[in-house]
């Protein structure tokens, strides 16, 4: 055991700084990374693999090492660290990334690679009840933020990144535009917010003139499109519908943006609700997404429709949401449910004797 390594290689940050050839190779992982579109999310936690894989081999150049070295690096997370199988299969791509993409050279079988062991975890699900009592101990954005979760089975960053083209009020859905797996899908928009989606949406506006009339007003758009459409960013379609309460200065174009409200406001504001309602469950954010698959399921929708709505591309995916119906996870009735019966009835079993 290399305890300096490990400490380094498994913690969340990393908190020595990267080897020289850093920048050069950070330079061109960038740029490999954004030639595919990848999110910067996605970059940043790439990296912060890749340094740790660095720091872990004694700040060894990627290009004199191999599959041998990811191997043992992979094998000390699972075996040392104990990180769960997503964890390790996270850093496992981003590497494979940097050697094929970055540095271009053929990776051998991981033989050697000690597998993080994969939790048969089912989802934790809040009741109707308890989803009306987490609704109402919010207010305002947060309200709404979260009902949308709830409604339309959105991801927290597809509800924050959503811009005011994305809503159909008229066809009544929503378009996720680049989710997960960069792919656009249609869901639903709840009838409830038909009345206090608009009025949030007016006083944006009129946020957003406030920043046209003081020289801001921008918003970050995807890809290229900044310099085929010029003027798009101060456009209304292209507003967050969620904006941020703070404006910042663009380093490379000096634009004055308005970025959308940031992910953990939501998060803590839920997670407060939670308390609050004393709700017993360990729920957050995500939970109001699979409350959202396991009531249609429980109301009889389709479970196609439900893998479509919710954008996932596998229907095992979809079909973990099935342990949930209205008489048990099993469809069936426990046994201890039929204590005290009568003995006229039929359906009860002998009485000890």
């Amino acid at each position: 055991m290399r305890p300096t390594r490990a400490s380094s290689a498994g913690s969340g940050r990393v908190h020595e700084s990267p080897p020289r050839f850093g920048a050069q190779l950070k330079d061109r992982f960038s740029r490999a990374m954004r030639l595919r579109h990848r999110s910067p999310r996605t970059e940043a936690a790439y990296w912060g693999w890749i340094v740790r894989f660095i720091l872990f081999h004694d700040r060894r150049h990627p290009r004199e090492m191999g599959a041998p070295e990811i191997a043992e690096f992979l094998s000390m997370l699972a075996s040392e660290r104990k990180v769960s199988a997503s964890t390790q299969n996270q850093a496992l791509c981003a590497l494979v990334f940097l050697y094929r993409e970055v540095l271009e050279k053929k990776l051998g079988p991981l033989d050697d690679l000690v597998r993080a062991r994969v939790p048969r975890s089912l989802p934790v699900v809040l009741s109707v009840r308890e989803v009306s009592a987490l609704l109402d101990r919010l207010e305002g954005t947060h309200r709404l933020m979260a009902t949308l979760l709830y409604g339309s089975g959105l991801r927290l960053l597809e509800c924050a990144r959503l811009r005011i083209k994305d809503i159909d009020f008229e066809a009544r859905h929503v378009v996720v535009r680049s989710g997960k797996g960069n792919k656009d899908r249609i869901t639903l928009l709840p009838d409830r917010l038909r009345n206090d989606l608009p009025a949030h949406l007016d006083r944006v506006r009129e946020q957003h003139q406030r920043d046209l009339r003081a020289g801001a007003g921008h918003a970050a758009l995807p890809h290229a499109l900044a310099r085929k459409y010029p003027g798009a960013s101060r456009e209304w379609p292209w507003q967050w519908i969620f904006p941020a309460t703070r404006i910042y200065t663009d380093r490379e174009t000096g634009q004055r943006h308005r970025h959308h409200l940031d992910a953990s406001v939501l998060q803590r504001a839920v997670r407060r609700a939670v308390l609050e309602a004393r709700i017993p469950k360990k729920a957050g954010c995500h939970t109001l997404r699979h409350s959202f698959a396991t009531h249609l399921l429980q109301a009889g929708t389709d479970i196609r429709t439900i893998q479509k709505l919710l954008g996932h591309a596998d229907l095992r995916t979809t079909m973990i949401y099935t342990h949930v119906v209205e008489s048990g996870p099993f469809g069936v009735t426990s046994p201890a449910d039929r204590l005290g019966r009568s003995a006229e009835d039929p359906t009860a079993g002998p009485r000890p004797s």
